[in-house]
């Protein structure tokens, strides 16, 4: 990296200078808030993060902000634990035609179970179509070997059925993103496991590439779970240790988003997309790596070489425009490119998927 480029920690920390030097809301004029009776695409924190460390310095609600540049949702962290506030919350939810998914600390430990009740009435109150949770971190940077992975997935599924007894009280429903941690039919075969109406899946579109899936099959292995989804499009390149993954503006990338959406809306036509178009530096997915497949080392876990291959294949042919790049943009440059690439794929959506 140069000396001019900024790293991700500096470009955080400068955000609340950006929020003095653009305005609140930069949309398009013409961006219209979502229409009556029409399921919109809400926004995803991922995807706006730049965006809402400006509206927190400008002490801009990001509902409202929401609302204002057209989206019909927000995916949103703790719920307003007042209940005045939460009625406000469920009234703007309504009058504006929203939908709102939360997302939740889970219980960790018996102790931390009626913290976690008092959030999820709390989230009940508010409206919430559902609560979210990305529960791992990239698996091929985080484990060393596979008994450290599943020992922590094992783990996590204990966390999973201790908040489930509180999911069915107030009957809210808890979704789990498939976060660069598990292969689809490790979580498919959790959730048929647990059996639980309360407890499914976030499908996030394209975070399986970096586990060697296409996200057509990654969709389908976990089709019978999904509650709610990240919609992304996805772009992949080569590099010296694998190959680059990107969040690209929808309609750009290898994604076949039409035929996902007519997938997922014949599982559930009320079901809320969040828009998660991530704008920054590519993902180095290093699967020529001995660290990368030190947790596809043991039967219960495989990644068959085929799987390898077509996702490689993908990669060799490359991008179809140039991806997002972040480094070495000014925090006034870099929340710009953000709300850019956001309205754009807005845009796409309202125009190619009827959100």
């Amino acid at each position: 990296m140069s000396n001019s480029a900024f790293t991700r920690r500096e470009l955080l920390a400068s955000a609340a200078a950006a929020a003095a030097m653009l305005p609140v809301s930069s949309f398009a004029a013409d961006v219209v808030p979502n229409p009556r009776g029409k399921l919109g695409l809400g926004v995803a924190p991922a995807g706006f993060g730049q965006r809402s460390r400006a509206n927190a310095a400008a002490k801009v609600e990001m509902i409202d902000w929401a609302h204002e540049n057209g989206y019909g949702g927000l995916e949103s962290r703790l719920p307003p634990a007042d209940p005045e506030a939460a009625r406000r919350f469920r009234n703007k939810l309504e009058t504006w035609n929203m939908r709102a998914i939360f997302d939740i600390p889970l219980p960790q430990n018996d102790a931390a179970i009626p913290a976690f009740d008092a959030n999820v009435k709390a989230a009940a109150e508010a409206g919430a179509y559902g609560l979210h949770a990305a529960l791992t971190q990239r698996r091929y940077e985080q484990f060393n070997d596979f008994p450290t992975f599943w020992a922590n997935f094992e783990s996590i599924k204990a966390t999973v059925a201790r908040a489930e007894p509180t999911l069915a009280k107030y009957k809210v429903r808890l979704a789990l993103e498939n976060h660069k941690g598990w292969r689809s039919l490790e979580q498919a075969a959790w959730m048929k496991q647990l059996g639980s109406p309360w407890v499914g899946v976030h499908f996030d579109f394209g975070n399986n590439i970096s586990l060697c899936e296409h996200p057509t099959e990654t969709m389908n292995n976990l089709l019978p779970c999904i509650f709610s989804a990240h919609i992304k499009d996805m772009a992949v390149e080569l590099y010296e240790d694998g190959f680059l993954l990107s969040e690209v503006l929808l309609g750009d990338g290898l994604l076949d988003l039409k035929g996902m959406m007519k997938t997922l809306r014949g599982k559930d036509p009320n079901m809320m997309f969040d828009l998660e178009m991530i704008t920054r530096e590519p993902l180095k997915i290093p699967v020529y790596t001995p660290k990368y497949w030190a947790t596809f080392d043991d039967p219960r876990s495989p990644l068959p070489g085929h799987d390898l291959a077509k996702t490689l294949d993908l990669a060799r042919k490359g991008p179809k425009k140039p991806v997002p790049h972040t480094a070495g943009l000014s925090p006034e440059a870099a929340l710009k490119l953000e709300d850019d690439n956001n309205r754009e794929s807005l845009e796409w959506a309202r125009k190619n998927l009827e959100l």
